[in-house]
């Protein structure tokens, strides 16, 4: 691992990467990589979770297509220094904002959308000047194959290097220093990343999870609620961060909301969503036989069949969930949706205000009161109101968790600001000088303490 990094810190302190003209070459070439490579990546993601072309566009591809758009139209401007107002206290002169590249930054991607969310950060950082270091997920193979051969004949490696390997490669990349850290994965995997990066004090974006609640209210419009659940559940089979993890719904409309479920699911996928074509798989044994333990038959109103050599879970619905249940006691990650029924929205509250911060949360309502009531009481790193998911597409927002599902965040023009750092410079004129700062202090003091105490 040494070997990798040391040569990329040299690329980077020889300094072409700063150059604007570089950095476009450079996102100009993955853009055609990509390009040449898509049925490659589409038939890898196939492959490796069963994802049809068409979620392989939407949810992977086609973003990451946008993002390079993004940059190579609005680079010149992202990097262009900004002025900032001077107070008068440090006129005559200005301040401008610089944004500089850390340097060597680290990526490491997570398998649930290997494509999407290790270019989109690596498109960033090549974007903002870095040179970078990319450790693939080991457990979407055939994806990482891909992509590291796409990234290794794209770029010069000593300039960004893709490394595929397990968690003892992860470990080894972990002891070299970098400038900065941007990990996407689960919490455990993230708190060791935290505490190797606090060794060399460096900065780190953490993109990780939670438990994501869904709260439908009695106002909902239920089966266009049920609708956008079921998309945003079925999608990548609920191998998505931001997916509805569980439902938290009124008394007065759990009954209709789960017809409306059970109408919808059946409606796009049929009676067993598993013997669909088009529904994706768990991605590896040892997550499939997690997500089965999550399964309680005495609560199963739809679902719960499970493909072993297939390694394909029903979308399964789960009604009486309490708190205490095991589904309710991690992340769930498959197509399994439990039900908390509610009474009380301030009840629903106070319980989310005593649990992890969530990377998501969703409120379906008709009600503006209620929209403020949660979205004024609640902790989470992003949401929406009335739809599910579909919230992280939106370029100009940014995306990010808050304590336990992350911090820092990306997306458009925030990524750019996440691998650079802004640097301050101020800039004096010299034919008017304000000496009340200097020494001798004889009665200034009295003047100072009007200025800044009025």
């Amino acid at each position: 691992m040494r070997e990798i990094a040391e040569p990329i810190r040299e690329y980077f302190l020889y300094g072409e990467t700063k150059s604007i003209k570089f950095r476009l070459k450079q996102l100009k070439a993955l853009k055609k990589a990509l390009l040449a490579y898509d049925n490659e990546i589409i038939q890898a993601l196939y492959d490796d979770l069963n994802k049809s072309s068409f979620e392989a566009v939407m949810t992977e591809t086609g973003i990451v297509q946008e993002e390079i758009n993004y940059y190579i139209k609005n680079l010149k401007k992202l990097t262009k220094a900004k002025k900032i107002k001077v107070p008068l206290t440090l006129m005559p002169g200005k301040s401008r904002l610089y944004s500089e590249p850390y340097g060597v930054v680290l990526i490491i991607s997570p398998w649930n959308y290997l494509v999407q969310l290790t270019l989109s950060p690596l498109i960033a950082a090549i974007a903002a000047g870095n040179c970078a270091v990319v450790k693939l997920s080991e457990f979407s193979e055939n994806t990482s194959r891909i992509l590291a051969k796409l990234i290794n004949e794209t770029f010069d490696s000593n300039y960004i290097k893709a490394v595929r390997g397990d968690a003892v490669t992860g470990a080894a990349l972990l002891l070299e220093k970098y400038d900065y850290i941007f990990f996407t994965g689960n919490q455990n995997v993230g708190k060791i990343v935290m505490k190797s990066a606090s060794a060399n004090l460096t900065p780190v974006t953490l993109e990780l999870g939670g438990k994501s609640p869904c709260i439908i209210d009695y106002t909902a419009d239920i089966k266009d609620t049920a609708k956008k659940i079921v998309w945003a559940k079925a999608l990548n089979a609920g191998q998505t961060c931001v997916a509805p993890d569980y439902i938290l719904c009124h008394s007065r409309v759990k009954k209709e909301l789960i017809s409306a479920l059970i109408a919808e699911c059946s409606l796009v996928y049929g009676a067993h969503t598993s013997e669909h074509e088009d529904f994706p798989k768990i991605i590896s044994k040892k997550h499939f036989e997690r997500a089965v333990k999550l399964l309680d038959g005495s609560k199963t109103v739809f679902g719960g069949v499970v493909d072993v050599p297939a390694l394909k879970i029903d979308f399964t619905i789960l009604d009486n969930v309490t708190y205490n249940d095991k589904v309710m006691q991690e992340e769930i990650f498959a197509p399994i949706l439990p039900i908390i029924e509610y009474t009380n929205i301030d009840d629903v509250i106070k319980d989310l205000k005593y649990k992890d911060k969530p990377l998501a949360l969703y409120l379906f309502t008709r009600d503006k009161n209620m929209e403020e009531k949660v979205i004024s009481n609640v902790s989470f790193g992003g949401g929406a109101i009335n739809d599910a998911l579909i919230h992280i597409t939106n370029s100009n927002a940014p995306f990010g968790g808050v304590g336990a599902s992350g911090m820092g965040a990306y997306h458009g023009k925030y990524s750019f600001e996440t691998f650079s750092h802004q640097k301050h410079v101020y800039k004096k004129y010299s034919f008017f000088d304000n000496k009340l700062r200097f020494f001798p202090k004889k009665d200034k003091e009295k003047i100072i303490r009007f200025w800044f105490y009025k």
